[in-house]
């Protein structure tokens, strides 16, 4: 079942009556209690003042009380103060009472009495009037009490739903302008505390929402290129391997024909592999998130890629070395990250450049934040001037790399090191071949 709104006019109303209903029930209730107070302390007061005339007149007027009558006025009753019997009384007789106000019940009717002594008589005087005659007064009074704050509660909520309006338009405003995705919406201060913060706090979701937004947007765009540019770089092997294959089920070929066309075949295959593979490492390289980083020892990464490689390549050798540095060589980083500039790297030393001799060499520079530096040394063949930069883009190859490969081993590096806020560079090394220069940056750690 669906829920009934109340615009936040109404509820400030609802709200005011009901605050206002809370104090109304309790001043009412004390108010209610003090009014029938007062009225019992009136009504105490008229029966003291009037048993002054009484006592004074005791003696003379007491053989005439039962001729008075008590019908709608005071009933009296004069005892003997010594065995309490009736001396003289009104056709009400009242029972015997102490000296002083009481509440009694006379053949089922309630009285307020006083009771005083009459030292010349030797007796004790009571007075009485009906208790109604108080109670009466007191309901009326109690009813003017209830009247006056029913129109306190109905006042109360009219003042809600009248001063409501404006101190809810602020709020109304701002959700207008939500709703019209308006810029800056913080800067534009209402008075109104609350507002405010719900401003800012909106222009922050909405900001999150359009960095979220532009990230999907750039993540859509990436894909498509990624798809586009991997398309056409997986058709020509894909074709080179659709001909061979044609060529093997058609012609009557020899053994060494054969041969050269498995070769073929086995190298295209290889190709397709790697374009897939490094399209992967792309892939996760753009959806790292800081949670990825973690606190690395750039030292261990470097011997254990160094030790790797050398096992995967028996005629290589690879050294780590490192600067003078005021601080460890750790970084928050990507682990996995750090690996793959090394790893690609030193592949593309070996593969490309026929290299023979690698050197890893570390350096540092204090921050905030520190800046670290990974310098690859080969004595291979190097990399063109004219080409270090073009290297870095995605499927680009350079004129002295091999025929296997997928283009995108440097892009791959130029990505980690833009996720860890640094850069690469080609030079001249001093081995000879190609000098690879990436710079990473500390980041802080997230809490």
């Amino acid at each position: 079942m669906k829920r009934r709104r109340f615009s936040l006019r109404i509820r400030v109303a609802a709200a005011a009556a009901l605050g206002a209903t809370f104090i109304v029930l309790a001043l009412g209730v004390v108010v209610a209690l003090a009014i029938a107070r007062n009225n019992l302390a009136q009504l105490d007061r008229r029966l003291e003042t009037a048993s002054t005339v009484v006592v004074a007149n005791a003696a003379t007027a007491g053989p005439f009380l039962g001729a008075f009558g008590d019908a709608g006025a005071f009933s009296v009753t004069i005892r003997n103060d010594t065995d309490g019997k009736v001396m003289s009384s009104t056709p009400t007789r009242l029972p015997a009472l102490p000296v002083g106000s009481e509440t009694v019940e006379v053949d089922g009717t309630m009285y307020r009495a006083y009771t005083a002594e009459a030292d010349g008589i030797n007796a004790l005087v009571s007075l009485a009037v009906p208790y109604a005659e108080a109670r009466d007064i007191t309901v009326d009074q109690q009813k003017q009490v209830a009247l006056f704050g029913l129109g306190a509660v109905a006042a109360a909520a009219a003042l809600g739903w009248l001063f409501g309006g404006p101190a809810v338009r602020p709020l109304v405003e701002l959700t207008r302008r939500i709703a019209r995705r308006d810029p800056d919406l913080a800067t534009q201060v209402s008075g109104i505390r609350e507002a405010d913060e719900l401003a800012a706090a909106a222009e922050s979701m909405l900001r999150d929402v359009a960095s979220a937004q532009a990230a999907t947007t750039s993540a859509l765009a990436t894909a498509r290129d990624f798809a586009s540019a991997a398309a056409h770089e997986l058709r020509t092997p894909l074709t080179a391997m659709r001909t061979d294959i044609e060529v093997l089920s058609i012609h009557d070929l020899d053994q060494s024909q054969r041969h050269e066309i498995l070769v073929d075949l086995a190298r295209a295959q290889g190709r397709v592999e790697s374009t897939l593979r490094d399209l992967e490492r792309l892939a996760k390289g753009e959806l790292s998130t800081a949670e990825d980083f973690k606190d690395t020892d750039l030292i261990e990464v470097c011997d254990i890629a160094a030790d790797e490689a050398q096992r995967l390549h028996p005629n290589l050798r690879v050294s780590v070395e490192t600067t003078d540095s005021p601080l460890p060589y750790r970084i928050h980083a990507l682990p996995g990250g750090i690996r793959l500039i090394l790893d690609n790297a030193i592949t593309n030393a070996v593969r490309h450049g026929g290299a023979t001799e690698v050197r890893i060499t570390l350096g540092c520079r204090p921050g905030p934040p520190a800046t670290f530096t990974i310098t690859i040394d080969d004595n291979g063949s190097g990399i063109p001037e004219g080409e270090r930069e073009a290297v870095f883009e995605r499927f680009t190859r350079g004129s002295t790399a091999g025929k296997s490969g997928s283009g995108l081993g440097l892009a791959l590096v130029a990505q980690q090191a833009f996720l860890h806020g640094g850069s690469t560079s080609l030079h001249d090394s001093p081995l000879g071949g190609a000098r690879l220069s990436v710079e990473l940056r500390d980041a802080p750690a997230q809490n």
